[in-house]
C-alpha cells in the first residue's frame, strides 16, 4: 500500500499523502539542500578569570575591602603582594627548619592561599 493511497483522518490539515510524499515533503527537502553561509572568523578565546570563590565572605574580608577602598587598589595590592612574598618566605623558613622538601613546601604555600581566601584575606 502507497503512502498516498492511505486513507486516514487526522487533525492537520492534508492527509498523510501530502504531507509525506507531496508538497510538503518537496518544500523540507528543498529547505534543507539550501546552503546556509555563515562567515567564520578567528575564534574568540577569553581569558581565564582568577576570581576569589569566597570573595566577600570570610570573617576578616570587610576589613579587607575597607582597607582597599581608604588606600588605593594600587597600593593595597602593592602591600598585598609584599605580605604574601613574606609569609611564602616564612614557610620556606619553616620547611628548612623541619627538613621538608619542595613539594611539601609548595603544599603549605597552597593551603596557606586557600586559608586566606577561606578567611577573607584575598578579598
Amino acid at each position: 500500500m502507497a503512502a498516498t493511497g492511505l486513507a486516514c483522518s487526522s487533525s492537520f490539515f492534508g492527509g498523510w499523502g501530502s504531507s509525506v510524499a507531496g508538497e510538503d515533503y518537496a518544500a523540507l527537502a528543498a529547505a534543507k539542500t539550501a546552503a546556509v553561509q555563515v562567515r567564520v572568523g578567528k575564534p574568540v578565546r577569553f581569558r581565564p578569570m582568577m576570581k576569589n570563590v569566597n570573595e566577600g565572605k570570610g570573617v576578616f574580608a570587610p576589613l579587607v575591602v575597607v582597607a582597599r577602598n581608604l588606600i588605593g587598589k594600587k597600593r593595597f595590592n602593592q602591600l598585598r603582594g609584599k605580605a604574601i612574598a613574606v609569609h611564602s618566605q616564612v614557610i620556606t623558613e619553616f620547611c628548612k627548619s623541619i627538613g621538608a622538601d619542595g613539594k611539601q613546601r609548595q603544599g603549605l604555600i597552597r593551603l596557606a592561599k586557600k586559608n586566606g581566601e577561606k578567611l577573607g584575606f584575598l578579598a
